[in-house]
C-alpha cells in the first residue's frame, strides 16, 4: 500500500549525459531478483555525498567516506567513476570482515573498469549483521557492466529496493543560459527511516556544469531540506547515504556560485527533485495509509521547530491515532510539551489540522467540533500546523501513520 504514489513511467525518467546504469541478478539474498546495480560516470564528473550519523555505520559507508576523503585530500572530487550498490545485505555489524568485503567489491569493479579502487564507491542495503556474499557480487559485476545504459534509471530504482513496494525515480529539466539541463534521481526506503545524515539510499545526478568545489556543501544542503526532514519510524539506519553527481556535460557557463542566476535556478530544481524522492519514501512507508506534513512555526529557532515536529512525528500515539482517523489531538500537544523546548509557554500555542483550528492560546478552540477534526483525519494527505508563538522561525517534517501492517512487515522481514 502506498499513499498517492505510483511507479514511475520509464519514458518520463530522463537520461543524464555521462551516466550509465546497469543491473544484474547476483543472488545476494534471493534467487531470481535483480539485486546488483552499477552506476558508471564519465571522466570529469564530480561527486559528493552525505551519510548516516549512526555510530554503528555499515562497512560501505566507512569505505565511501574513506574514498571521498582521499578525493578531498587531492582537491579533486572528479575522480569517482563508479558506484556499486547491492540490496539484500546491508554489510553492517560485520566488523573487520565487512570492511574487507566492501573493499574487495570496489577492487573487483575497479579491475573490470581499469580504475583504481578509490574511484569506486560501494553501497549496501538489506539485512544487518550478515556477511556480504562477495563471491556472488563479484560474479555478477560483468553482467551489470554489460547491462549499463543511460536509459536504465527505473531498472536501477527497482534494483535497489528492499521492502519498497514501488521504485522511486523523478526527473526535471531547467534552462541555464539557454542550455537545457537535466536532473534525474532515484531513492529507496520504506522502513528504518529517520535519515540523520550528514536502510535509505538516494542518488541524484545532473549534467549541469558545476564547479566540483561546490558539490559537498550542496549535498549537505539538499539532504537537510529533503531526506533529513522525513521520518517513518524514527530509526536512523546504519546505511543511509545520499549522493549528488554532476557530469558537467552541459554547455552553459561554469556555475561557481549559488548566488548567480543560473545557480539559483539549478539549486531550486535540484531541491525539488530531492524532496520528491524523499516524499516518495514516506508515501511508501511500511504499512502507511496517510502522508502527513508537520509544519511548526513561531519558534525562536528552526532547531526548536524541528524538535517539536519530530516529537509529533515519532509519537506512536499520534501516529496510531492518525491511522484510525481518531481526532485524539491532545496527543499532539503532549508531544510538543516533551519535545525539549525548555521555556515553552503553553498559553501561546495554536494547533491546526489543515484549515481547522483545534487549539488557540493553549486550549481547545471554542468553535472546534470533533467532526471537523475527523473529516480532516480521514484524508490520505494531512497537514498538522503548530504555532509556538515564540518567534518567526519555521521548519517542516514529513511522516506517515503507523498501522498494523508496519508490525507485520517488520516481524516477517527476514522470512
Amino acid at each position: 500500500m502506498t499513499v498517492n504514489l505510483k511507479a514511475p513511467v520509464p519514458a518520463h525518467i530522463l537520461p543524464i549525459p555521462g551516466v550509465r546504469l546497469g543491473i544484474a541478478e547476483a543472488g545476494v539474498r534471493k534467487v531470481g531478483r535483480k539485486d546488483l546495480t552499477v552506476i558508471l560516470l564519465d571522466e570529469g564528473s564530480a561527486v559528493a555525498g552525505v551519510f548516516t550519523r549512526n555510530r554503528f555505520c555499515a562497512a560501505p559507508v566507512q569505505v565511501c567516506r574513506e574514498h571521498l576523503s582521499q578525493v578531498v585530500a587531492t582537491q579533486d572530487n572528479s575522480q569517482v567513476r563508479a558506484l556499486v550498490i547491492n540490496t539484500g545485505n546491508a554489510n553492517a555489524g560485520t566488523g573487520a570482515k565487512g570492511l574487507a568485503d566492501a573493499r574487495a567489491t570496489t577492487e573487483a569493479l575497479a579491475s573490470l573498469l581499469k580504475l583504481k579502487p578509490q574511484q569506486i564507491l560501494p553501497f549496501s542495503t538489506g539485512v544487518i549483521m550478515e556477511n556480504l556474499p562477495v563471491d556472488r557480487i563479484v560474479a555478477g559485476l560483468p553482467a551489470a557492466i554489460a547491462d549499463a545504459h543511460e536509459q536504465h534509471w527505473v531498472q536501477a530504482a527497482e534494483g535497489i529496493m528492499t521492502t519498497d513496494t514501488v521504485p522511486k525515480a523523478y526527473s526535471a529539466q531547467v534552462v541555464l543560459s539557454g542550455q537545457t539541463v537535466t536532473i534525474t534521481g532515484i531513492s529507496k526506503g520504506a522502513g528504518m527511516i529517520r535519515p540523520n545524515m550528514a536502510t535509505m539510499l538516494g542518488f541524484l545526478a545532473t549534467d549541469a556544469n558545476i564547479d566540483p568545489a561546490l558539490l559537498p556543501a550542496l549535498a549537505t544542503d539538499l539532504a537537510n531540506a529533503s531526506f533529513n526532514r522525513i521520518t517513518i519510524d524514527g530509526d536512523t539506519s546504519t546505511n543511509d547515504s545520499f549522493m549528488v553527481m554532476a557530469t558537467r556535460k552541459s554547455a552553459h557557463p561554469l556555475i561557481t556560485s549559488w548566488d548567480s542566476t543560473d545557480g539559483k535556478t539549478l539549486r531550486i530544481a535540484l531541491l525539488s527533485v530531492a524532496q520528491q524522492l524523499a516524499h516518495a519514501i514516506v508515501r511508501d512507508g511500511e504499512g502507511a495509509t496517510k502522508f502527513i506534513t508537520i509544519r511548526v512555526e513561531g519558534g525562536k529557532t528552526a532547531e526548536e521547530c524541528r524538535l517539536a515536529a519530530y516529537a509529533i512525528a515519532h509519537s506512536p500515539l499520534v501516529k496510531t491515532a492518525f491511522f484510525a482517523s481518531d481526532p485524539n489531538l491532545g496527543r499532539i500537544l503532549a508531544a510538543v510539551g516533551y519535545a525539549g523546548i525548555h521555556d515553552l509557554d503553553q498559553d501561546l500555542i495554536a494547533l491546526y489540522l489543515d484549515d481547522v483550528c483545534v487549539v488557540q492560546n493553549g486550549g481547545r478552540n471554542p468553535s472546534y467540533q470533533e467532526s471537523d477534526g475527523q473529516r480532516v483525519m480521514k484524508q490520505s494527505e494531512i497537514t498538522i500546523r503548530v504555532d509556538l508563538g515564540r518567534g518567526t522561525a519555521v521548519d517542516t517534517v514529513w511522516t506517515c501513520d503507523l498501522s498494523h501492517d508496519y508490525v507485520t512487515i517488520n516481524a516477517d522481514y527476514r522470512s
